[in-house]
């Protein structure tokens, strides 16, 4: 193996389809240094969940995992019926067991380049400020998405408890992140890790621009400059490719359900983060991270 590591990543595996986990069972590094990152929805249940990243964990050097919508969900057919912060607890549990970093954990410094990184996993939520078009109020902007048919499954297995709404813990887990961001070394430049994407941008290529209000938080929108991002990596929008905002790289890394990465080009899942790729591609195989294009980015699909 190489005696370079990278930082890899991939998000929305998905592994309870049966060819998303085929996807998952096929991740390798290609050193003995690298290692990955999993901006969440790995899987809904437990079960599921705990095999992908024991998987995962024994392969590549350190696994930096965040939650993403998918694993907070109280799923009727799972065993384990924990809601809201005592389910995302719990997933913070099986990951110290599994020697996976969390959001709860010392944030990691990869030593990998040429100056130190401080790779941040975010957990920020969502709190409905990415509003539908044309409305001015989380009411307004929920009420025209029932009408056009286009609700995240959150609504339904999504549990706050014990905040009284989504948008509530997502305000709290921005204050108590903030604090912890603002501890980070100045010296160092970071990765920030999340399963949104931390401004809106991304999100106005949806075919259905309603579901952008489960998609993040306007009170990340300056993150990416103000704690000096090299690259941020997320997933949710199930749309791989790289945008720039502000001079800083944006990786969307999803793998997304297999009706929707079937049809595309074939590439290699994992994504090269640093060292920062060649203008080429960003893929860790070296192919086109540029991914699907809006016409075909379905990101209605309630289950996101």
């Amino acid at each position: 193996m190489s005696s370079s590591g990278r930082l890899l990543a991939v998000s929305d595996l998905h592994v309870a389809y049966k060819e998303n986990r085929a996807v998952a069972e096929g991740l390798r590094p290609g050193s003995d240094q690298d290692w990955l990152l999993l901006p969440g929805d790995v899987a809904e249940k437990f079960e599921d969940i705990e095999w992908a990243l024991g998987l995962l964990s024994s392969r590549f050097a350190k696994v930096i995992w965040t939650p993403g919508n998918h694993e907070l969900w109280t799923h009727p057919q799972d065993t384990v019926e924990l809601r809201g912060e005592k389910r995302y607890l719990r997933l913070v549990e099986l990951c110290r067991e599994l020697g996976v970093v969390t959001p709860e954990d010392p944030y990691p410094v990869w030593e990998g380049g040429d100056e130190p990184v401080t790779v941040v996993p975010l957990f920020v939520g969502y709190d409905y400020s990415f509003r539908a078009p044309g409305t001015f109020t989380k009411e307004e902007s929920l009420r025209v998405a029932h009408d056009a048919g286009v609700v995240c499954t959150d609504e339904y297995l999504l549990h706050p408890d014990p905040y009284p709404s989504r948008d509530a813990w997502c305000r709290a887990r921005v204050a108590a992140t903030t604090e912890r961001l603002e501890g980070i070394d100045p010296a160092h430049r970071t990765v920030l890790l999340n399963h949104y994407p931390l401004v809106r941008e991304p999100t106005r290529v949806l075919r259905y621009p309603e579901f952008a209000q489960w998609c993040g938080t306007e009170l990340t929108a300056d993150w990416h400059t103000r704690f000096r991002a090299a690259a941020v990596v997320y997933g949710h929008l199930h749309i791989p490719r790289v945008t720039w905002h502000d001079g800083v790289r944006f990786e969307e890394v999803s793998v997304g359900y297999p009706r929707e990465w079937r049809p595309r080009p074939p590439r290699t899942p994992l994504r090269q983060i640093l060292p920062e790729p060649s203008a080429g591609g960003s893929s860790a195989g070296g192919s086109s991270a540029a991914g699907a294009s809006a016409g075909s980015a379905g990101a209605a699909g309630q289950g996101r």
